[in-house]
């Protein structure tokens, strides 16, 4: 199976890695700035999956990060009247910050620290979201060549110093978005899904954190829930809640419900039973698939131009647990299915970035807002 056709964000980080560390590393220690607390939409009680299994999002307050570190927070603050507001829709929501190889091994556990120190306000009890995209080499340069030795054994370090620093910390944590890409490494070798398997793990093994395994969108890879499983197996599922969908997509929340729960099915009869997954809700206001957009720039796709476009990218649902609220407008069978297999609509993407990246674009965030059905 090989990659769909979109444009790879590698060279665009590596382009914005030193700022991005210098940013973080310098806000994060910030005490938090005072502001609205941010908590999931109504329904937050915790709910009780069919497999009898609490979910570990609900029941608890989402935290919100406020600093520097968050490229939506500065322009925020600084802004002022409508434009405030409109901002505060994506600034005060609960979002999972992304953490990678720009931030050294060296830094990266300070970096986690006062992230959560912040998300928190010091509340043990504060549930924070964070995305790891640590894997070096990925995205089309991962089908290009394997990590070499070093980037191996540099990966496993930083993880582990990554780990270390969430501690007991209550978590629900992304990993690898763009999970597709494993499907397209040479020779299929299992040595970066086998890496994957080892943050599953270990992450997993924290007393308090929730991991997804990212599993791609209902469009990629090619409407085969079967294909997103053969990746996900070697890449640790069995040691996790469960997995992610949508991370990089614009795809219907009904059509990963549905697909979701379809890889659900497809785990349970390869003998892993018992698995969730969440769904990003930040950029799916009026969906489409890829093929459907099908560009160069598809991970910059044209932001709606009104409410009444269509197949444009604009807020989705608010995070929330309660991912059976009639507002949202589900089918009545995948109503039942996120009832039972979706831990919560998050906000994990970020369409507010330039090429879902780097940096924050106002006038992008502004429209995002304006256009949503949900806001």
């Amino acid at each position: 199976m090989t990659s769909r056709g979109r444009s790879p964000r590698a060279a665009r980080w590596a382009a914005v890695a030193a700022t991005a560390a210098l940013a973080l590393l310098g806000s994060l220690v910030a005490p938090p700035i005072a502001g609205a607390e941010a908590r999931p939409t109504a329904g937050a009680a915790a709910l009780t999956a069919a497999d009898g299994a609490t979910n570990p999002l609900a029941g608890r307050r989402w935290g919100v990060y406020k600093g520097n570190g968050d490229q939506s927070w500065a322009p925020y603050v600084k802004a002022t009247g409508t434009e405030k507001a409109l901002l505060g829709k994506i600034a005060l929501r609960p979002k999972a910050k992304w953490f990678g190889a720009w931030i050294p091994s060296s830094d990266i556990g300070r970096t986690v620290d006062a992230y959560i120190a912040n998300a928190t306000g010091g509340d043990p009890e504060v549930l924070v979201q964070m995305t790891v995209f640590r894997m070096t080499p990925w995205e089309h340069e991962a089908c290009r060549r394997l990590p070499t030795a070093a980037e191996q054994a540099s990966y496993k370090q930083w993880v582990d110093r990554f780990a270390a620093a969430v501690g007991d910390a209550h978590v629900a944590l992304v990993l690898q978005p763009d999970g597709p890409f494993a499907q397209c490494v040479p020779g299929r070798s299992l040595v970066p899904s086998r890496l994957i398997a080892y943050s599953a793990r270990k992450f997993s093994a924290l007393p308090n954190t929730a991991v997804y395994i990212d599993g791609g969108a209902s469009d990629w890879p090619e409407d085969d829930p079967a294909a997103a499983v053969d990746f996900l197996v070697p890449a640790g599922i069995a040691h996790t809640r469960g997995f992610a969908l949508n991370s990089t997509h614009y795809t219907s929340v009904g059509s990963d419900i549905a697909y979701g729960a379809a890889m659900v099915e497809e785990l349970a009869r390869r003998g892993i039973p018992g698995k969730h997954f969440v769904v990003d809700t930040a950029k799916n206001g009026k969906p489409f698939t890829w093929k459907q957009r099908r560009s160069s720039n598809f991970d910059n796709s044209p932001v709606c131009r009104s409410r009444t476009d269509t197949r444009c990218v604009t807020l989705g649902i608010p995070p929330t647990v309660d991912v059976t609220n009639a507002r949202w407008g589900l089918s009545a069978t995948n109503r039942a299915s996120a009832g039972r297999l979706v831990d919560g609509f998050l906000w994990f993407g970020r369409p507010w970035l330039y090429m879902q990246a780097d940096p924050f674009v106002k006038s992008r965030a502004l429209q995002l807002v304006r256009t949503s059905p949900w806001h």
